[in-house]
């Protein structure tokens, strides 16, 4: 139990000073990116901000990263100090010996879903906020539990557009209503209508009802009726789809209930659900990575060539999360199931990482 609890310590300090260090690296690196983008538009204090803002996405990125030259370092550090031979030397396998760092690379990764996630998502969705601001851009979809939310405009002024559903990219509404203000954010206009479709330029209106609301006569009495209606638009299929932000920027537990909120629109959800089941395999995915770091490393240094089983690990370990980006590509194009894409790469990197374990320890 003392052994398991000192190669854990070990572990979790070589983690830490690894994170340490990436993390000084992104601040730099990201700071210098903002300056040059914003240079121009923002202050120093503005621009340091967002790179606190962007860096905790980057670093969540890149954790596998670190975990996998946390295991390098301390496995290595333990076979040049003969601490594993010692280990062995008094009865205890190298597996049993592995127990303590792969349990602490699964609390480490769910406290990164569980706590770390829900930072990014928050920090991520500030930094998209205020630079789209810096940008003088901005998101004109919001989704939320009494239907979908629009909003376009112009020098004379902003139109909300609430609907009940709508088709996959947004361009073709039902049970909608617009309602126009002035730049002041007077009301002007309001439109009901049975169902609403974006053409270049322009929303065609299905039996639509208007009220004008800024003349004298009660809006009521001024109501007309129309089979189709015509309603100038600045929106595109495209800013639409833009609109919903990266899933990376809506904590994991809010997930799930957007994902429901999302199909109820009529919108598909399929990117988001497999971002979900992606989150969620990521402690498999960082315990693949110890293993991965584990095979190559922990082993008799006599024999040499540790540069080289060094330089396989990385390889290996790139070569898995290719493999989980690329399935989780064919998750999001519905090629795959969103279960299939985000758990097989990290059970299969396990499967292969413990064979490799296997057949050092037992020939």
């Amino acid at each position: 139990m003392i052994l398991h609890r000192y190669f854990a310590r070990r572990f979790l300090m070589t983690f830490l000073g690894i994170f340490a260090v990436f993390l000084l690296m992104l601040v730099f690196i990201d700071l210098v990116e903002q300056l040059r983008r914003y240079a121009n538009d923002a202050s120093f204090v503005e621009v340091f901000a967002l790179t606190l803002l962007n860096v905790p996405q980057g670093i969540y990125r890149i954790m596998p990263l670190i975990m996998i030259l946390t295991a390098i370092a301390l496995f290595l550090s333990l076979a040049r100090s003969s601490e594993m031979v010692v280990t062995r030397a008094a009865g205890r396998s190298a597996l049993r010996a592995l127990w303590a760092p792969l349990l602490v690379a699964l609390m480490i990764g769910l406290v990164s879903v569980a706590i770390f996630n829900p930072i990014v998502a928050g920090t991520l969705k500030q930094f998209e906020a205020r630079s789209g601001a810096l940008k003088g851009e901005s998101s004109v979809l919001s989704i939320g539990s009494s239907g979908l939310w629009l909003r376009q405009g112009n020098r004379e002024g902003q139109t909300v557009i609430r609907a009940q559903s709508a088709n996959l990219d947004g361009t073709a509404l039902n049970e909608v209503t617009f309602i126009k203000f002035t730049p002041e954010g007077g009301l002007v206009q309001r439109v009901d209508a049975t169902s609403a479709i974006l053409n270049d330029g322009a929303w065609t209106l299905a039996s639509a009802k208007l009220w004008e609301l800024d003349g004298e006569q009660t809006p009521e009495a001024s109501a007309t009726l129309h089979d189709t209606l015509t309603i100038p638009s600045s929106l595109t299929p495209d800013q639409i789809r833009d609109s919903f932000g990266t899933p990376a920027s809506i904590p994991i537990w809010e997930l799930p209930a957007f994902i429901d909120r999302l199909r109820t629109a009529g919108f598909s959800a399929q990117r988001h659900l497999v971002w979900f089941h992606t989150e969620l395999a990521l402690p498999a995915f960082l315990v693949s990575m110890v293993m991965i770091g584990a095979s190559f490393t922990l082993r008799h240094q006599r024999g040499g060539r540790t540069g080289l089983m060094v330089l396989f690990a990385i390889i290996l370990a790139f070569v898995i999360y290719f493999i989980r980006n690329f399935a989780q590509i064919l998750g999001e194009n519905g090629q795959l199931p969103a279960v299939l894409a985000a758990w097989a790469p990290p059970l299969a990197a396990i499967a292969l990482s413990l064979g490799f374990l296997l057949h050092n320890e037992d020939g």
